[in-house]
């Protein structure tokens, strides 16, 4: 496994394994075993997945020392502010038998962010978590929250694949230290992403699928992919991708594909503001 140094100096694996709408539990703790066991050791959930105790049943059944694990979760809107944020992490930590979590994210930035995210830098003091940081932030909050805070995100999870490459926000994330992390990688497989032709000629030249030339595209932009699937057969597949490098003219091609739009849904609409302030678990 490779990994990437973050402005804190922790180092994170370069590629993640996501949970997103994996509820059953018994399915959860299956595929997070599976996770682990074909190698990953960067694994992402959420308050709001509903799957916290699953991901950390998988953890302790796990025979990987905990301290080879790299374990996000992300506080949601109905958690945020100061003192909801901070019981919602040791609730998680709870939920997880876990004694620290290696990275905390604000899931959207909605709400009383700048009181959640003072409750991340009191418990990234205390230890009980090694980087702090945000999610779906849109260049001027996050380069708000960075510029008025003591300690700066170390991640900004964001959607990115070859229809919303987020070129300039990598710009300003890098002009931060701030790591870009991808959720949505395939785009959940919107706009026959895995028959494109140009990303199916990629692959038979180099002998991969469609989608080890997305994770690949990304980890050579330097960028964390998050990816998901619940077969054992695609995680080895999906982690598979050290192993050649894209040429400089492939790398283009897929720029080349940027739609500039989010495949799901756009923060700076007051739609998808009152969209998400309904989803409360």
């Amino acid at each position: 496994m490779e990994y990437r140094e973050l402005n804190n100096g922790i180092k994170m694996p370069c590629v993640g394994f996501g949970v997103f709408q994996i509820q059953d539990k018994d399915e959860c703790v299956r595929v997070v075993k599976d996770a682990i066991e074909v190698g990953y050791r960067l694994i992402d959930t959420a308050q709001s997945y509903g799957n916290e105790e699953a991901v950390g049943e998988a953890i302790a059944k796990s025979s990987v020392p905990r301290a080879d694990l790299f374990i996000t979760t992300k506080v949601w809107i109905t958690n945020a502010g100061y003192e909801k944020a901070k019981a919602s992490i040791e609730e998680s930590l709870m939920k997880m038998h876990l004694d620290y979590l290696d990275l905390v994210l604000i899931h959207q930035p909605l709400n009383d962010y700048y009181g959640t995210y003072k409750a991340l830098i009191e418990l990234y003091k205390e230890g009980k978590i090694k980087a702090i940081g945000v999610s779906n932030f849109y260049p001027d909050r996050l380069v708000d929250l960075t510029l008025f805070n003591e300690i700066p995100p170390a991640i900004n999870q964001i959607e990115v694949n070859p229809f919303h490459q987020q070129i300039d926000a990598q710009k300003v994330n890098q002009k931060y230290h701030i790591q870009v992390e991808a959720w949505a990688p395939f785009a959940e497989g919107k706009n026959n992403i895995f028959t494109n032709q140009v990303l199916k000629d990629i692959g038979d030249k180099y002998g991969k699928t469609v989608g080890q030339v997305i994770l690949r595209w990304l980890v050579q932009r330097g960028i964390i992919p998050l990816a998901k699937t619940v077969r054992k057969e695609r995680m080895i597949e999906n982690i598979s991708i050290f192993d050649f490098e894209l040429s400089k003219e492939d790398m283009i091609k897929i720029e080349s594909m940027d739609k500039k739009e989010s495949s799901f849904f756009d923060h700076q609409e007051a739609s998808s503001v009152e969209r998400l302030a309904q989803l409360i678990r």
